[in-house]
Order: C-alpha cells, then sequence, then structure tokens
C-alpha cells in the first residue's frame, strides 16, 4: 500500500493585543508608552509595540517550533509587562474589549492620524484586542491553498476564543461582541474561495480600487497571507485569558494549517460555502457562542457547536499529529467543552462586579502556567 507523504513541520507565533486599565478602578487608561519604555530593558523574547490607541498594547511573539516553547514565552511577556505596568499604577488585561466604558485616545503617528480623520467614529469605537496567529508556508501559492480550505472552520475557532460578552457596562448577549465591532471595518470578515495566488492578488487590486481602504495593511479579512512574514495569518480570535489557551488556539491553528496544505496537495477541493452564508454563520457563532449551533463545512448544515468543534480537531489532526501537538489540543478544546469558554468565565466572574472582573482577568493573564485556568482562579476576587 502506498505510504502518504509525510506532513512538513512549521513553525508558527502569536500577536496578542492586551488593554491597559488603571490599578484600581480598572477603567482603560493611555499608558501604552510608559508601557513599553518600561519593557525596554526587560528580559523577553517579544516585542512589546503600540497599538491604535493608547490604551493597548501589542505584544510580538518570536517563531517557534514547539507548541510548549511558545506557551512559555507568551507567559513570560505577559508577567513581565504586566510587572513592568504595575509600577506604573495599571495592569495589562487579556480581554477583548473592556467591559467598563472607555473613552479611547489614539496613538500618535501619521497612519493613526489619518485613520481617524478618514474613517468617522469607527476608530473610537473598534478598541479591540484579538489573537493574530502566523504560521509558515511553503510560498504565497500554498497560502492560498490553505486560505480556501481553512475559512469554513473559523466560526468554529471564534467560539472556543470567545472573550467578551461585556461592553460599556453591559451584557451585550454575545459571547464574542469584540467581533461586531470589529466589523465596523469595512474590510473585515470572511473571504471568498480564491482558488489560486492570480485569484488572490486580483481581489485585493480589486479591493485596494475602491478607495475604501488606506493601503493593503487595512484588509482585515479574517485570514489572509501576511504581508511583513511569509506566513498564514489567522485573526479570527478574541484574546485568550491565559498564555495557555493562546498556546491552545495557536497549535489548533498550525495543525489546520498543516492540514489543509496536505489536502491541497491531493486534490481535495474546499468546501463550497458562499461569502454571505460564512458571514452569516460567524456573526451567529459570535453571538451564541458554544451554547448555539454551528455551520458545518462538511454538510454546510447547522449542528450542535461541540460536535462541530470536534470535527474541527478532527479535521485538523494529521496536522496536529505531524507537530506532536494531538493530545494537548485535543484535552484543552474537550476542557472548554465542558468547562466553557472565556465568555462563560466573564458571566459567571463578573455577579455586577465588572470592575473585580477587569482585575481578575489581570491576575489571570500574568499568572504562571501552572496556575494559569479559570478554575483556579474562581475565587481569587
Amino acid at each position: 500500500m502506498r505510504q502518504r507523504p509525510k506532513i512538513p513541520l512549521r513553525t508558527f507565533g502569536v500577536e496578542e493585543e492586551m488593554l491597559l486599565v488603571d490599578a484600581d478602578t480598572g477603567v482603560p487608561v493611555p499608558a501604552a508608552a510608559a508601557v513599553i519604555a518600561g519593557t525596554a530593558f526587560e528580559n523577553v523574547r517579544s516585542a512589546v509595540v503600540p497599538e491604535m490607541h493608547q490604551e493597548m498594547i501589542e505584544i510580538v511573539g518570536a517563531p517557534h517550533r514547539s507548541l510548549a516553547g511558545l506557551q512559555a514565552d507568551a507567559a513570560h511577556a505577559r508577567a513581565t509587562v504586566d510587572r513592568v505596568a504595575r509600577t506604573l499604577g495599571t495592569r495589562v488585561v487579556p480581554l477583548a474589549v473592556s467591559p467598563l466604558p472607555a473613552a479611547p485616545h489614539p496613538s500618535p503617528g501619521s497612519r493613526y492620524e489619518l485613520i481617524a480623520q478618514r474613517y468617522g467614529i469607527t476608530p473610537t469605537q473598534c478598541m479591540t484586542c484579538g489573537l493574530h496567529v502566523h504560521v509558515s508556508i511553503a510560498d504565497p501559492a500554498e497560502g492560498v491553498a490553505i486560505l480556501d480550505r481553512i475559512r469554513g472552520w473559523l466560526p468554529a475557532l471564534r467560539v472556543l476564543s470567545a472573550n467578551s460578552p461585556f461592553s460599556a457596562g453591559v451584557d451585550t448577549g454575545y459571547d464574542s461582541y469584540r467581533y461586531e465591532l470589529w466589523n465596523l471595518w469595512p474590510s473585515s470578515g470572511p473571504a471568498e474561495v480564491f482558488g489560486d495566488l492570480e485569484a488572490y492578488h486580483g481581489a485585493t487590486r480589486e479591493l485596494l480600487a475602491t478607495g475604501a481602504l488606506l493601503d493593503e495593511g487595512m484588509l482585515y479579512s479574517d485570514a489572509r497571507l501576511s504581508a511583513r512574514f511569509p506566513t498564514v495569518e489567522v485573526r479570527v480570535c478574541d484574546v485568550p485569558l491565559t498564555a495557555a489557551t493562546t498556546a491552545l488556539l495557536a497549535g489548533l491553528v498550525r495543525g489546520m494549517v498543516a492540514a489543509s496544505a496536505d489536502a491541497a496537495r491531493r486534490g481535495e477541493p474546499p468546501a463550497a460555502i458562499s461569502v454571505n452564508a460564512l458571514r452569516l454563520a460567524t456573526w451567529d457563532a459570535a453571538l451564541r457562542g458554544l451554547g448555539g449551533t454551528l455551520l458545518d463545512p462538511r454538510t454546510r448544515r447547522p449542528a450542535p457547536a461541540a460536535e462541530v468543534v470536534r470535527a474541527m480537531v478532527e479535521f485538523a489532526s494529521p496536522g496536529l499529529e505531524a507537530h506532536g501537538d494531538l493530545g494537548f489540543v485535543g484535552e484543552g478544546v474537550e476542557r472548554i467543552l465542558s468547562e466553557g469558554n472565556a465568555a462563560a468565565w466573564q458571566r459567571g466572574m463578573a455577579r455586577g462586579d465588572l470592575r473585580g472582573l477587569v482585575l481578575a482577568a489581570a491576575d489571570l493573564g500574568a499568572a504562571p502556567v501552572h496556575d494559569a485556568t479559570p478554575a483556579a482562579m474562581a475565587g481569587s476576587r
């Protein structure tokens, strides 16, 4: 019997956007410049850089081969940056939207200033924090084949990562209200099936030609070819509460990328789901989370969320096995299905005290890896 070719191993990395809040009140504060300056001489492999608002930072991790290495670096960077922030009366908080009302301040710089002038109220409404996962690709053509084959699974990935039920003092009813806010940007959301690299570049040129976007950096699709690195960049996840969940989601994405590339090599076509259907399915996933249904890419019909999430892990399993990540990712996904996602943790923790929720999330985000589980923090406040 002919043996299937071995799946190539891939490097991966993450970018985590975080809120900066007052250490007493939990309200976002414009402390990015001071926090970034304070981390300049710290021993971290990650870069700490500005984001669109001064109430945010982004922690950009180094590329990794192992899931354990990525998790350790993310945990160390989170703890270090939060320790620096504490000296300034600030905390670093891994929540995708501020539960408390906030008045964002645009970061300095000509591009951010131009965005603020060009897009009306949208920039001030969109103070949201996501997790971006980069996975290496052989070349851009392979990357497009991967984008075509992972797109149907991205709503399931979103519900696992959902971490934004509260916004501006109220429970929004969404598990991922970040999705709703992020869709104020004109180019956000799912992309079409491209078929090949020429079509991908053609679609990019067409969007830029409308004049609605400043540049290619504003193509905010759920997954795209990175303009900076030789990677596929998956952007649907809310920033996770813990470094362990960051590693889980990154490992799952790498597994899906590797499995998608393998499927493309074997000639398996992508699921024929229209952009409009996928957009509706993604919105419904962000609203109802694990308690609802998800569009199953295999049937193009709704099915219980847990069933589709498990199917996503099964789809990714060849890539997960190749990297030695199947056990960690499979167990982590089952734990989320059993205990609930971060949105469920937020609702259980809040109990009418959003300030306490924000500061508990800060503690959880900066905790050592062995302590960084929602169950370990349930009675912390």
